[in-house]
C-alpha cells in the first residue's frame, strides 16, 4: 500500500470497555481504517493522541479524568499547532455540553445509535477534512440557541447578510444547514467535491463565519431550513 492509499489512522477514545471494543471491532474491519490504539479516559486519549498521530480521534464526551470536551480541545483548539482531527461520539444528544464540544474544535458529532455504516461515513469524512454533524445534533444546536437569534433586529440583520451569496452559494448553505457533507452536496447538485469546497470556502469567507456550526445556525435564523427539516 503506498502512502497515497494509506489507511486513515483511527484512535477510539471512550470509557465504556463494551462500546470500546466493539468500535475497534467495527473500524478495524474496515480495509481503509487503521486503529492505531485505545483510551478510556481523556487524559490518556490526550497523551495517546500527541504519541501515535492519529487522522481521526474518535471522542466521548463523558470520559474519567479529563472529559472529552477538554481532551478535544487540548487536541484541537484553536491554539493547537498540530491539530488532531476530532469526531465527538456520544449518546447525549441533548448534552448541554454538545456545543461547547464543536467550540473546543471537534470536527464532527455523531449519536451512539448512528448504524456502523455511518460511523464508519463519518470517520472518512473528517479525514477527507470536511466536517460532520448528524441531523438530530443540528436541531439541537439551534434549538438550543433558538431564543437568542429569532429577535427580528437580528434575523433582519442575518437575511441582509445572506444577500451577498450568489444563488448556488446560497443552495450549498442550505445543505450544509441540512447537515449534508461535501461528498453528499456534491451529488445532490451535480457539481464535483472541489467545486462544493470552493463554495463552502466562499460562503464562510463571505458570511465573516468560522466553521460550518456557525453556518447552521445563520441558515435556521434566517429561515433557510427549519429545526425539523
Amino acid at each position: 500500500m503506498t502512502a497515497v492509499d494509506a489507511p486513515i489512522r483511527v484512535l477510539v477514545c471512550e470509557d465504556q470497555e463494551l462500546v470500546r471494543t466493539g468500535y475497534v471491532t467495527i473500524f478495524g474491519a474496515q480495509p481503509d481504517l487503521d486503529v492505531v490504539g485505545e483510551a478510556a479516559d481523556g487524559r490518556t486519549a490526550v497523551d495517546s493522541a500527541r504519541r501515535l498521530r492519529p487522522d481521526v480521534a474518535v471522542m466521548d464526551i463523558r470520559m474519567p479524568v479529563l472529559d472529552g470536551i477538554e481532551a478535544t480541545r487540548l487536541l484541537a483548539g484553536p491554539d493547537v499547532v498540530a491539530p488532531v482531527k476530532v469526531l465527538v461520539v456520544t449518546t447525549f444528544n441533548l448534552d448541554e455540553y454538545v456545543y461547547e464540544a464543536l467550540r473546543a474544535g471537534a470536527s464532527g458529532f455523531l449519536l451512539k445509535d448512528a448504524p456502523p455504516r455511518d460511523l464508519v461515513h463519518g470517520i472518512r469524512t473528517i479525514a477527507a477534512g470536511e466536517s460532520l454533524l448528524a441531523p438530530a445534533v443540528t436541531r439541537q444546536l439551534v434549538g438550543r440557541f433558538a431564543d437568542r437569534i429569532r429577535s427580528p433586529r437580528r434575523t433582519t440583520a442575518a437575511a441582509e447578510a445572506l444577500s451577498v451569496l450568489a444563488p448556488r452559494e446560497t443552495e450549498v448553505l442550505r445543505l450544509i444547514a441540512e447537515g449534508l457533507s461535501n461528498a453528499e452536496i456534491a451529488d445532490r447538485m451535480v457539481i464535483s467535491r472541489e467545486t462544493v469546497k470552493t463554495y463552502v470556502s466562499r460562503i464562510l469567507t463571505k458570511l465573516d463565519l468560522r466553521d460550518r456550526v456557525q453556518a447552521v445556525v445563520l441558515a435556521h435564523r434566517v429561515g433557510l431550513v427549519t429545526a425539523d427539516g
